[in-house]
């Protein structure tokens, strides 16, 4: 059977070289050099001639071959008979280590038609991508196309998307109850992450050990009555491990949360002889440092995937639009369908069903509080002071 052939694109690529413009105004220069010793030095030593240009930055076109997926995504169009299927196990910056299907790990870079295809995106590959690669030799290969993702974690950075890490069914909110002290607006940002990306999230409380149980339950079983799921660890006396580990097991999870909390103790925790680095809290700032210094998937022996990412500070939504920031609140939706506006945006209209379950107790008001800083886009570093 004849393979199908691919439809031509054209993809706009950014010129690296460019003439660069006039600096400063000569003719003015010139004038005042007279009773400027040191200007009319710098005039002298200009060149003769100088080629300038209006058009800034240029970019070229190129005509590449690309297939449509299932979504309608377009894919480059590679020969699959030199490339082989792997897994990004790690990313940064356009090298990335691949495992291939024979388990070997490559170091790999990355083709610039594929970087040119996600410029939309801050990063062309991430960590649990499926990719085809080329093997160059036993160490090295370079990566021709990205696989279409499912289960991705991102964020807003600089008005593109930085995914965090693709192709995973579980995101694990790792928080502490102290040392970073506990910031449940930060829980609820993850927890919209995780749903608009399509994956199911779970909450785990680190450092139980720092408090009594029972200062807990309350945030635990909102969560709980919600139907996400929860757990209670401490890295340091092995509380609450196995079942943690039970929840890992056969799963592609990603540990995401704020540096210091003790992402990287867990794992070292749930799997032993895994020795990731750790880092201790500041003793001024009370605030963690950047120990794990890239996302890396990690296999576990008793079957599935984790990843561990580096700690982040704010967490800036991506495509998540005011309007449809109340779907992510399960506890809304008894009542939207009752309000008296159909636009009702929950924030000032009179007759509104949503407001009135908060002020009955029938939704968490620090909830209600956290859906009107979302809603609001406020700058997420508010968000975590809860």
């Amino acid at each position: 059977m004849a393979k199908k052939q691919g439809k031509k694109q054209r993809i706009a690529f950014r010129k690296n070289r460019e003439n660069r413009a006039r600096q400063g105004d000569l003719t003015r220069d010139a004038e005042q050099a007279g009773a400027n010793e040191d200007l009319a030095a710098k005039l002298a030593d200009l060149p003769a001639a100088e080629r300038l240009t209006g058009k800034g930055q240029l970019s070229r076109s190129r005509t590449v071959i690309v297939d449509e997926d299932g979504d309608g995504a377009l894919r480059l169009d590679v020969d699959a008979g030199r490339c082989q299927r792997g897994r990004v196990l790690s990313a940064i910056g356009l090298n990335s280590r691949v495992q291939g299907p024979d388990g070997s790990v490559r170091e790999c870079t990355v083709r610039r038609l594929v970087r040119t295809m996600a410029r939309d995106a801050r990063n062309a590959v991430v960590a649990g991508d499926w990719v085809l690669f080329q093997p160059l030799d036993e160490q090295f290969g370079v990566i021709e196309r990205v696989e279409p993702r499912h289960g991705v974690l991102s964020r807003g950075s600089r008005f593109h998307e930085h995914i965090l890490v693709a192709n995973v069914d579980q995101v694990v909110i790792v928080v502490s109850v102290a040392d970073p002290p506990l910031k449940p607006g930060l829980i609820d940002r993850f927890l919209i992450s995780a749903e608009s990306g399509g994956t199911r999230a779970m909450i785990c409380v680190n450092k139980a050990d720092l408090t009594h149980s029972n200062e807990l339950q309350s945030l635990l079983g909102l969560y709980a009555r919600l139907g996400y799921q929860t757990v209670q660890t401490s890295a340091a006396t092995g509380e609450g491990i196995s079942r943690l580990r039970t929840l890992l097991k056969d799963r592609q999870s990603v540990f995401a949360g704020q540096s210091g909390v003790g992402k990287s103790s867990l794992l070292n925790a749930v799997q032993p002889g895994l020795a990731l680095d750790t880092g201790a809290i500041s003793e001024v700032t009370h605030k963690g440092k950047h120990t794990t210094r890239r996302a890396e998937l990690i296999p576990l022996q008793f079957g599935g995937w984790v990843v561990d990412t580096p700690g982040i500070r704010q967490l800036e939504l991506w495509n998540v639009r005011p309007d449809e920031v109340e779907g992510y609140y399960p506890e809304f939706r008894p009542f939207v369908a009752r309000c008296r506006f159909p636009d009702c945006s929950h924030t000032h209209e009179t007759e509104c069903q949503v407001k009135r379950a908060v002020g009955c107790g029938l939704i968490s008001q620090r909830r209600y509080q956290s859906y009107l800083r979302v809603f609001g886009n406020e700058e997420p570093l508010l968000a975590e002071e809860d």
